[in-house]
């Protein structure tokens, strides 16, 4: 074998493999209906609050890393500025060198106005690259590695509507240097954006309030390791989703969440991956071979609760629900969170529910959050 062909053949057993960890292991048959794509390290949650209410976000109450959910809601955080870091042990059963990153801040510039900046990494360990069974034919060690920076602006509308978006740049290296005189293995790049929408309705009489939200995130070009005439699609994802949160007392609280995703990138069969970006969005909800049942198959929910006392101890629980033809990820999560003056730590657990191998099975995940005073309001707004 070539140092080309093992250059591609590990780029493409890491790239499915890591993907597929992600959609546990399942049957042949049914992994031909599973919708994969390049880079899906940027749909793993990354922050263990979300994490621990079965991966929901889009209309939960916001913080520090509300942009990477729906921008659109972060221009309702109270705090003045605020950073918040996470780790997200990968594949922690088997191996301990694999893991997510996600360090996010974000700055209220007026009452009306939130900016954000935020950077995924995803680390997947060291990989030895061989061009065949001899100790002769190996070619090194690489550590292959993923990121994602992305800056938010969010803005309130109304005093119960905001809207924000997002730019974010990819860089995605799995095979470092491999090459050949004619071909490069090389790093794969692409732009994208996000655009979200939220709405939050206060019940005073009864001290609870609504929101809904909608996100498109990942909006961008399709991303290439070799040439312009091998391209895949990025994990272009629409989020809605909606949360009710309602104060039992003084001291206890309780919020109810529920979003629904799905990938709006083409369905797997011939030619599908060759479709304009455009095309394969918009295509991406009538496509499926199997007709409107499949199309129904490829909406995955995810549904969670939080328990507050006293805005000081949180307890979450959520459950996550995928289509076994479409990826068949099923598992319970669980979380708690303590906030301590400007200081908050949230700890999230995973339990597949189908006796399917998951790469977060096992593991706990952590977010450490700082958040700071709160923005002065001023009288000068378009909101009032």
């Amino acid at each position: 074998m070539n140092r080309l062909s093992v250059g591609f053949l590990c780029l493409f057993i890491l790239s499915t493999f890591y993907s597929h960890s992600q959609v546990n292991v399942i049957g042949q048959d049914t992994l031909n209906k599973v919708i994969t794509t390049a880079v899906p390290f940027l749909a793993i949650t990354p922050d263990s609050r979300a994490a621990g209410m079965g991966d929901t976000g889009a209309a939960t109450s916001p913080d520090a890393n509300a942009a990477y959910w729906n921008a659109g809601k972060l221009a309702f955080i109270e705090n003045g500025y605020g950073v918040s870091l996470s780790y997200t042990p990968w594949l922690g059963k088997i191996i301990n060198d694999m893991s997510v990153f996600y360090l996010s801040g974000f700055y209220k510039i007026s009452r009306e106005q939130t900016v954000a900046a935020s950077m995924k990494y995803f680390d997947l360990g060291e990989i030895q690259f061989n061009k065949g069974p001899d100790p002769i034919d190996q070619l090194g060690r690489y550590n292959p590695r993923e990121f994602a920076f992305d800056v938010t602006y969010s803005r309130l509308l109304t005093e119960n509507l905001g809207l924000g978006g997002a730019i974010r740049y990819i860089h995605s290296n799995l095979t470092g240097a491999l090459t050949t005189g004619a071909i490069d293995a090389q790093p794969g790049n692409s732009v994208a954006v996000d655009l979200g929408v939220f709405y939050t309705k206060p019940f005073v009489a009864r001290n609870s309030n609504l929101s809904l939200g909608l996100a498109l995130t990942n909006i961008g070009a399709k991303i290439s390791y070799s040439d312009v005439n091998n391209k895949d699609f990025i994990p272009i994802n629409l989020r809605m989703g909606g949360a009710f949160r309602t104060e039992l007392d003084v001291n206890n609280s309780l919020t109810f969440a529920l979003d629904l995703n799905k990938l709006m990138v083409p369905s797997p069969y011939p030619g599908s991956k060759s479709k304009p970006l455009l095309n394969g969005m918009i295509s991406s909800f009538t496509d499926a071979p199997g007709g409107f049942e499949e199309e129904i198959h490829e909406i995955m929910l995810s549904t969670g609760v939080e328990y507050w006392y006293n805005n000081t101890f949180a307890g979450r629980i959520g459950y996550f629900n995928e289509a076994s033809d479409k990826g068949n990820r099923k598992y319970l999560t669980f979380g708690v969170g303590i906030n301590y003056n400007k200081f908050g730590l949230d700890v999230a657990y995973l339990v597949p529910t189908n006796k399917r191998e998951n790469a977060l099975a096992e593991t706990i995940r952590f977010t450490l959050m700082i958040n700071f005073d709160k923005k002065a309001k001023t009288d000068e707004s378009v909101t009032d």
